[in-house]
């Protein structure tokens, strides 16, 4: 049984998080922390067999663009959901985005500093839940057959 808390750089969290995936680890956790002018984001992973954990911790700049994981946890749509809301986390292409609409509270990011939430760059939420993004549009589609 072992506990490792794993420091990888942001761009390497997705393949990281399906070398996991592909060995069977189910996403036990997502947490956000703001510290020394940096978001710390933890991705918590355990192996039920052999009862090991595994966390994977980004540290990046506050306005960093994260990678959702829900296509390959879906699970993740709330973890996810909760950093973009109470922290300012801009997580792309999540599968269930709430757009800033989790809870039911009046602050804007209030996990984050005072100070620190005017340096937020937040994208506007003109996505339509459910609607394939401009760039997806073709990619994951099926070929419709002629019917005439």
């Amino acid at each position: 049984m072992k506990n490792e808390i794993i420091v990888i750089e942001l761009a390497d969290l997705l393949e990281n998080v399906l070398v996991l995936k592909t060995k069977g680890w189910r996403l036990s956790q997502i947490c956000a922390a703001f510290r020394d002018g940096h978001y710390e984001l933890s991705y918590s992973f355990a192996d039920d067999e052999t009862l090991d954990y595994e966390t994977l911790r980004i540290n990046c700049p506050i306005n960093s663009v994260v990678p959702s994981i829900s296509e390959f946890y879906s699970a993740a749509d709330f973890y996810e959901n909760e950093m973009k809301e109470l922290f300012g986390v801009e997580v792309k292409m999540m599968k269930r985005d709430y757009h800033r609409r989790l809870y039911r509270i009046k602050a804007e990011m209030p996990f984050l500093p005072e100070e620190e939430r005017a340096k937020v760059v937040r994208q506007p939420d003109t996505a339509i839940p459910g609607a394939i993004p401009e760039a997806m549009k073709g990619v994951s589609e099926v070929p419709k057959e002629d019917t005439e």
